[in-house]
């Protein structure tokens, strides 16, 4: 398809969005937005870049930053991987590249987090480089312009997809091409709703043709999820309160939550009808990750216990914003605020 790239191209610089991101040629900027935008929406991970930029304008502002500042910052995003992600790889860009974010694909792909996908984008937008992007939104769109049924979870379709976009890609404009494609992939070629009359590829579609549209793209396996119940143990008085720090290589790895409890399986109903005779109030919400369903129930126990767990840490009510937590308790907390 040879006019592929041309016609993308014009519908793009006719109907992009004005993203921060896109106005700068700056890699450590584009890096940021790239991380942050993982599993994010683009109105909800436009702010958390804004703040990044101005708390850490640079690579070495980052790596030298601490830690629970970083995690504090990037509270309500969820995926704490990726910010813990970022601040290894700044110190190593720091210690390993004299503060200079890499210009050679090979050193991105090696920064910690950094996948095909994201070593590309950034090659493309900040170098010009002609490295050809391959994410959700493009393979959405390339298997529903060329009806391929080859699963995109599978190496062979993860090969022949990216063999098909290194082949569609524009030589002279790799970086407005990626930007192109996925944004294409974005507003237009949706997974649910395909708005294929606004489509500039619309004549060429095969899977428009073929009737296959929601059919595409086709995957083999399917995410086995996985049920956790969590029991935190909400002590507190009219000042102090208790937390702990998840300290294992699980979730939430180093964000602070309530003093918690993990049953392997669900409370029974009569369990639950014991809870409303005690002197503590006990609520539950569900709380799903990619591979996860977390069932949070919260233990309101108005006393402060005259044993302490080693791992407690006891604090202000008023401290607990000082502290990076997960969404999920960040949430709980919006929601009771009465309760503290």
């Amino acid at each position: 398809m040879t006019d592929f790239s041309l016609l993308i191209q014009d519908w793009y610089r006719l109907n992009k969005r004005d993203l921060p991101w896109r106005r700068t040629k700056n890699a450590y900027h584009i890096w940021l937005s790239e991380i942050i935008m993982q599993q994010t929406r683009v109105q909800q991970g436009t702010s958390y870049y804004l703040k990044f930029v101005k708390e850490f304008p640079t690579v070495n502002d980052l790596a030298n930053a601490d830690e629970q500042k970083i995690l504090n910052l990037w509270q309500g995003l969820g995926y704490y991987s990726r910010a813990r992600n970022l601040h290894f790889s700044s110190k190593r860009i720091r210690d390993n590249f004299n503060g200079e974010f890499p210009t050679d694909h090979k050193d991105i792909l090696s920064l910690k987090g950094v996948g095909k996908y994201t070593a590309a984008a950034i090659s493309s937008f900040a170098f010009n480089e002609n490295k050809a992007v391959v994410d959700g939104n493009v393979y959405r769109l390339l298997s529903r312009v060329f009806d391929i049924s080859t699963p995109i979870d599978s190496s062979q379709g993860q090969k022949l997809f990216q063999e098909l976009a290194d082949g569609l890609i524009d030589n002279c404009a790799p970086g407005e091409h990626n930007q192109a494609i996925m944004e294409l992939g974005a507003l237009i070629c949706t997974p649910k709703l395909a708005k294929c009359n606004e489509c500039p590829l619309f004549v060429k579609c095969l899977s428009h043709a073929n009737d296959t549209i929601y059919s595409r793209p086709v995957k083999e396996k399917k995410i086995k999820v996985k049920k956790r119940y969590f029991h935190f143990l909400i002590f507190k008085n009219k000042k102090h309160i208790y937390i702990e720090q998840r300290t294992e290589k699980d979730i939430w790895q180093n964000l602070y939550q309530f003093p918690m409890v993990e049953t392997n399986e669900e409370i029974t109903v009569s369990e639950k009808k014991t809870w409303r005779k005690q002197q503590f109030e006990s609520s539950e919400i569900v709380h799903i990750l990619s591979h996860q369903k977390i069932h949070a129930i919260f233990h309101h126990i108005d006393s402060i216990p005259s044993i302490e767990h080693g791992k407690w840490k006891k604090i202000l009510i008023s401290e607990l914003n000082d502290y990076p937590i997960p969404r999920l308790i960040d949430k709980y907390l919006k929601e009771t605020i009465h309760l503290f």
